[in-house]
């Protein structure tokens, strides 16, 4: 069995708050980044990108999984979701869609730190965020 290095949750909200400066916000200006932990080790950020056709945009969550999966990876361990604004009034939480998507690849105990620019940070499971989930083992 392999080892790996321990990711701190610093370097993890680090990563992704660097992913929400390549977001591509142009019309709500509301950059969000993410950065998540697989099960080998590796970390796979991703940032939010809209689109002119609304709704036709993708979170930074997914943007992140999708890189996770690209890679090869297929559990995530932890997930920080960066964004909001520098004063800490704001902090976000992922989306309904993207606590599903992080739920097809995590267990309800799942760590999902959430941060801002300004080093505001609040931390939930992936239960507290989505109650009574519904994953893949509820399909076998």
């Amino acid at each position: 069995m392999a080892t790996h290095t321990p990711i701190s949750d610093s370097t993890l909200i680090a990563a992704a708050i660097d992913a929400m400066t390549r977001a591509y916000a142009p019309y709500s200006d509301f950059a969000v980044g993410a950065a998540l932990l697989d099960e080998n080790g590796q970390i796979h950020c991703g940032a939010n990108v809209e689109n002119a056709a609304y709704p036709n945009g993708i979170c930074a969550e997914t943007s992140a999984i999708a890189m996770m999966v690209n890679a090869g990876g297929t559990h995530i361990e932890r997930i920080a979701v960066a964004g909001g604004s520098e004063d800490g009034e704001i902090l976000c939480t992922p989306c309904g869609g993207c606590r599903q998507r992080i739920r097809e690849f995590a267990a309800p105990d799942t760590i999902i730190i959430i941060a801002n620019p300004g080093g505001e940070q609040q931390r939930f499971t992936l239960a507290d965020l989505l109650p009574h989930s519904f994953g893949p083992e509820n399909l076998s």
